[in-house]
């Protein structure tokens, strides 16, 4: 029997959820925003999973995406105000190491169903739940030293863990792979791959045996909750630092010119060239 748990209405705007047999689908429903994970999404599915991990109902998660894409990752940029230069520095660090804790200390099975590309943040929390399964429309991307920063989401260590160390260069180094659902299988990032029509039948098939056998919450390598959160708490000082280089701003520049999008390009430039006045803030 299919039935629904309720959300706030700000919740409901980003994520469709519903519960069957002490599984909960929550599906981020945003496809015209290719699913993105800004601010008010975030939010959502963070009060989806606190009433999930609260509830006798609920065993096992699933979460899945609705239209072409699982998500485009985080928008940083339109997460943040502007505000002193170290206050800055301090809401980028809280705000990554918040968002991977989220998972990292969420008690029941989380089974991610990626049913189109994925990328960033999206790609680095789902290797921080029990398991992937992949459409054949999925790829995996975490473009981060095309970005100028360092991983994240504890990618520096679990992708190695999970992929070996030649895998997990080439995705998070200047190469920037983004193998597909196939790739993905064979080199040990996801542990199921199905067809695109076979997606939800087959996650939650996965999840009813989960429930089944009783299974507690895991990690897909050899960590646990502590090591985790020292690796996030690491990775977000270096994700701030990064954020506010003069590095980053050239790259942003670069990149914003080359789309012919002009004005950021002009207001990265900006904020690069005064950098020496306000990187003393820091």
């Amino acid at each position: 029997m299919l039935k629904s748990i309720a959300l706030s209405n700000d919740a409901s705007k980003y994520l469709q959820v519903s519960l069957d047999e002490e599984i909960l689908i929550i599906k981020m429903n945003r496809p015209e925003k290719l699913n993105g994970w800004t601010l008010p999404m975030m939010n959502a599915i963070k009060e989806a999973l606190g009433i999930a991990a609260s509830s006798d109902s609920v065993r096992v998660i699933i979460l899945t995406g609705s239209g072409k894409y699982y998500s485009a990752g985080v928008d940083l940029g339109g997460s943040l105000k502007l505000m002193h230069p170290k206050k800055l520095r301090d809401s980028i660090v809280d705000f990554n190491q918040q968002l991977f804790d989220t998972f990292i200390e969420f008690p029941k099975p989380i089974l991610v169903a990626v049913n189109g590309p994925a990328i960033g943040a999206s790609v680095t929390s789902a290797t921080l739940c029990d398991g992937i399964v992949a459409s054949e429309n999925a790829t995996f991307s975490t473009p981060f030293a095309k970005l100028g920063v360092p991983p994240e989401g504890c990618s520096s260590v679990q992708f190695p863990k999970l992929m070996g160390n030649k895998c997990a260069e080439r995705m998070l180094g200047n190469e920037g792979w983004k193998p597909n659902a196939v790739e993905a299988l064979e080199c040990g990032l996801v542990q199921w791959q199905v067809t695109e029509q076979a997606l939800m039948d087959s996650a939650t098939s996965i999840a009813r045996t989960w429930v089944k056998e009783n299974k507690e919450r895991t990690f897909l390598t050899d960590t646990n909750i502590k090591q985790l959160k020292e690796i996030n708490a690491k990775e977000s000082i270096a994700l701030a630092d990064a954020f506010l280089s003069a590095a980053f701003f050239k790259n942003q520049t670069e990149f914003f010119w080359k789309k012919k999008k002009y004005l950021p390009a002009l207001v990265f430039f900006l904020v690069r060239a005064l950098r020496p006045i306000w990187g003393r803030m820091l």
